[in-house]
C-alpha cells in the first residue's frame, strides 16, 4: 500500500497534470503486476490522441523526477475511460 509521503507526491503529481490537462482526472493507484514496489497512476486519458502523447511525457517526466529525488517508481498510464479501472 502506499504510504504519506508517496500520497502526497501523487497529489503534487495529479495537480501539476490537471493544471496543464484540466479533463484528466484520477481513475486509481495500483501496484504494478511485475513490480509491487512500482506504482500506476491511472488516469483518463484525453480524447486527442496528441494530447494524450503529450500528457503521458509531461506525467512520466515528474514521475521520473520523483524517482530521482524520493525513489519512488511511478508511472502515469492514460486510460480510454473509467470502465479500464479494473
Amino acid at each position: 500500500m502506499i504510504n504519506f509521503k508517496q500520497q502526497e507526491l501523487i497529489d503534487d503529481l495529479m495537480d501539476r497534470i490537471k493544471a496543464k490537462y484540466p479533463e484528466v482526472e484520477l481513475i486509481e493507484i495500483a501496484e504494478s503486476p511485475e513490480d509491487p514496489e512500482s506504482l500506476w497512476v491511472k488516469v483518463t486519458a484525453p480524447d486527442d490522441e496528441d494530447r494524450e502523447i503529450e500528457m503521458r511525457q509531461f506525467g512520466n517526466e515528474r514521475a521520473f523526477d520523483i524517482l530521482l529525488d524520493y525513489g519512488y517508481h511511478m508511472m502515469v498510464m492514460p486510460m480510454q475511460g473509467r470502465e479500464k479501472a479494473a
